[in-house]
């Protein structure tokens, strides 16, 4: 497998800096006395640093043909793999789970998907929840530059409905860059959005430190905010000690995983207009707005069923409560706010959670570090639905000329579409297999969705009673985590590794 592998050298940078990150934990136990974890980490960190300098030393004249589908296999290699090596100090310094526990949540956390065995955050100590904390952060980062590096060059990852030249000139790099081979693009874009992706992770630490925040717990949220992972050492931002004010910090940075405009906009001149007028911005004001207005009218719709005070303020928690969480998991982060319940109970609906579920689903933009479908995808297919419409009225008539379709493919929607239905496929042949090793329909379902979606914490809100990963059988957690990794590099990234040209190449 190695021989044929001809990314051997991604995988083994990645292997250097897992072990060169485990030092970061292993410090802050050091600072918080934690001993046997600050052991387990320094330890990890030094054997497999060793190891991947024996690595890089027995494959020096080892020179592949760098091409970008090779990297594409070294991605999902990484992704499935390198959790193996990333559970061991977590294994050790817990001391009292199985390493297929430990497996599970490097997986998520890897894949920023911050589903967790351990329901009670006190389980943990400080250093485990920073290690979870960090490796959802570098997961994030990884999918940043391979998405732009790697999934762009092969049109995967969303790029597929882009036009020719909004694509070819996407994240603004020179020519040279662009037709240069990936292993250059891995490395300008990697110096190009570290600075940017480190500097919004500090400016929200600070934030929610003012806001009030421990030290580890804004830390932990600032890299779980930007990485959309989830993961939190206190169970979620409803338990930070920031309350409304760092909510509404929190609120502010969940626009990086909208768009990729955000951070990085496109060199095309025709791209470096309005922030609002990106498409996917749009999708994404639309559905902050559209679905917590609707809980908040419904009200007084059911108003006759529900008897709830209709008190200025509590309205104002149940709008914020509601626009909060939708936006989060419409990101695929997964944070609930502390008025969700307000929200929930203000509505008067029994089972919200299924909203959650359809924006998980519906997912966050591309180049980002959100899972899902994506918002531009679903922006293709609403404009397709309109153009039909359109057709019916005037047949004649000549569409996609102005506005935002001039930027995508004329077969834009028709991929779109595809991908929609090998997320639908994947979606049925995942619950089939949960549903062999037990689990009822609406536990299959809620699981399945949250893996693929990469959004964990569907389990626990989704659902009439909260889910648990810790009581799964162990067929089931390698499913959900198979299930993560397809959900992290899409459907249609793996059908390209089936591709016969790929080997013969």
């Amino acid at each position: 497998m190695l021989a044929r592998l001809q990314a051997l050298p991604l995988i083994v940078a990645l292997m250097g800096l897992s072990a060169l990150a485990m030092y970061m934990p292993a410090v802050y136990a050091v600072v918080a006395h934690e001993w046997d974890a600050a052991r387990a980490f320094f330890y990890s960190g030094t054997i497999f640093l060793t190891l991947t300098a024996m690595i890089s030393m027995a494959t020096a004249n080892y020179a592949p043909q760098r091409h970008a589908r090779n990297y594409l296999l070294a991605l999902l290699s990484a992704m499935s793999v390198l959790p193996l090596m990333l559970a061991v100090p977590f294994w050790e310094s817990i001391g009292n789970t199985t390493f297929l526990n430990a497996y599970f949540e490097m997986v998520s956390s890897l894949t920023t998907t911050g589903a967790t065995v351990f329901d009670d955050p006190g389980r943990l100590i400080g250093t485990e929840h920073l290690w979870r904390a960090q490796v959802g952060w570098m997961g994030g980062f990884l999918m940043w530059v391979s998405a732009v590096a790697i999934l762009a060059p092969l049109n995967l990852g969303g790029f597929e409905v882009l036009g020719p030249a909004t694509n070819s000139n996407a994240a603004g790099l020179s020519q040279i860059v662009r037709i240069a081979d990936a292993s250059v693009r891995l490395q300008r874009y990697a110096v190009m959005l570290f600075p940017i992706y480190t500097g919004l992770t500090i400016a929200l630490w600070v934030a929610l430190l003012i806001a009030g925040d421990r030290p580890l717990v804004a830390l932990c949220h600032a890299m779980s905010t930007l990485a959309t992972s989830g993961i939190s050492p206190v169970g979620g931002t409803a338990h930070a000690g920031s309350g409304l004010g760092g909510e509404v910090m929190i609120f502010v940075f969940f626009a990086f995983a909208l768009s990729r405009r955000t951070f990085a906009g496109d060199v095309a001149s025709h791209s470096r207009r309005r922030m609002l007028s990106d498409p996917e911005i749009q999708m994404g004001l639309f559905f902050a707005v559209a679905v917590p207005g609707l809980l908040f009218v419904r009200h007084w719709v059911g108003a006759l069923e529900v008897e709830t005070a209709t008190l200025l303020g509590e309205g104002a928690q149940a709008f914020w409560g509601g626009m909060f969480t939708v936006v989060s998991f419409l990101t695929t982060t997964g944070f609930e706010s502390a008025h969700w319940e307000t929200a929930r109970s203000w509505s008067g609906l029994q089972t919200p959670g299924l909203i959650l579920l359809g924006l998980a689903m519906i997912g966050g933009g591309v180049a980002t570090t959100a899972g899902g479908v994506k918002l531009l995808r679903v922006y293709v297919l609403v404009r397709h639905g309109q153009r039909e419409l359109e057709r019916l009225v005037h047949p004649s008539s000549i569409g996609g000329s102005g506005g935002q379709a001039r930027f995508l493919r004329r077969e834009g929607a028709y991929v779109a579409w595809i991908f929609f239905m090998l997320f639908a496929i994947a979606i049925a042949v995942v619950m089939l297999a949960l549903a062999l090793t037990g689990l009822d329909f609406e536990s299959a379902l809620v699981l399945t969705i949250a893996a693929l979606s990469t959004t964990g914490p569907l389990a626990g809100v989704a659902a009439d009673t909260p889910l648990s990963y810790a009581v799964l059988p162990e067929a089931a957690k390698l499913i959900l985590a198979a299930t993560m990794v397809l959900g992290r590099l899409e459907t249609l990234a793996i059908i390209a590794l089936l591709n016969p040209e790929f080997w013969r190449s």
